[in-house]
């Protein structure tokens, strides 16, 4: 493997269709598309300041560096990528990506980040200013994962999260196989129009939380004061530890819960039956 150290580069295509490179404290200057059509790349170290980076990128490993907010949209098109212990100040990362592996990596504007990506592998992660993230992505998996920024998970699928803090509302719309555990959820909205969402231990806050969902489970959760109107036209099987201040109109199915607040069944139910509300925990 070719070792470029301690240099400096800029300007347009600098290291275009390289292939067995390994970056040892090297800065990336102003410019677009430094790396582009790579394979076989290893950025220890580093420093990246211009656009577009790492587009058609194959097999990159990008350890200990830094990508300042003019490295805009850095990491798109590109398979088998693995980041740690890295900065990431830019927005608009990782769109278009299969197979991605991020350890300890911090992004404080990720705006529009991880847009239609697959295969994603996500531990101790810091995610701030994050609207719409991971738009249309699946085959997820997510621990120890803090984030600010609402519209989330919208339309994806497979996703598998433990030990999570998420503040977001409208997360999790119309996703497809989405389990959750010991996570904070907080954010009106939840999950709507999804398909088998699944909540274990979860501390969920918001108003409106878990409506039109299918094939919607609860185990152990727990619900704040402002989880009014819950479960609108779902399909549900929940237990919740706590009191639900509201129900309003669910489809079918049981929930158990320490006690309800209000139940609302009116004219525009579409329950073809009772749903069963127990308050016996």
């Amino acid at each position: 493997m070719e070792i470029i150290k301690d240099k400096e580069f800029g300007g347009e295509r600098p290291l275009f269709a390289s292939k067995g490179l390994r970056l040892e404290n090297v800065t990336i200057h102003a410019g677009e598309s430094a790396l582009k059509c790579c394979r076989d790349i290893e950025a220890e170290g580093c420093r990246f300041e211009g656009k577009y980076p790492f587009w058609h990128v194959d097999g990159f490993k990008i350890t200990n560096s830094l990508f300042t907010p003019g490295a805009r949209a850095a990491l798109w098109y590109s398979r088998n990528l693995e980041m740690s212990d890295t900065q990431v100040d830019a927005p608009k990362m990782f769109r278009e990506m299969d197979g991605i592996i991020l350890r300890n990596v911090n992004i404080p504007d990720a705006e529009e980040t991880l847009w239609h990506c697959a295969n994603v592998d996500i531990k101790n992660v810091k995610v701030n200013k994050a609207d719409y993230l991971f738009m249309h992505s699946r085959n997820i998996r997510i621990e120890d994962w803090e984030q600010h920024g609402n519209y989330s998970f919208q339309y994806c699928s497979n996703v598998e999260i433990r030990n999570a803090v998420i503040n977001s509302k409208d997360a999790f719309w119309a996703t497809e196989n989405v389990t959750i555990y010991d996570s904070v959820l907080t954010g009106e909205y939840l999950g709507w129009h999804s398909h088998r969402l699944h909540l274990v231990r979860c501390k969920i806050s918001g108003t409106q939380p878990l409506c039109y969902c299918r094939d919607l489970i609860l185990e152990d959760c727990e619900f704040a004061e402002d989880c009014d109107l819950a479960f609108e036209d779902s399909e549900v099987k929940a237990t919740v530890l706590t009191p639900i201040t509201s129900v309003k109109n669910p489809l079918r199915g049981e929930i158990h819960a320490k006690s309800f607040g209000e139940i609302i069944i009116d004219e525009n139910s579409k329950a073809d039956e009772p749903v069963i509300l127990k308050n016996e925990l």
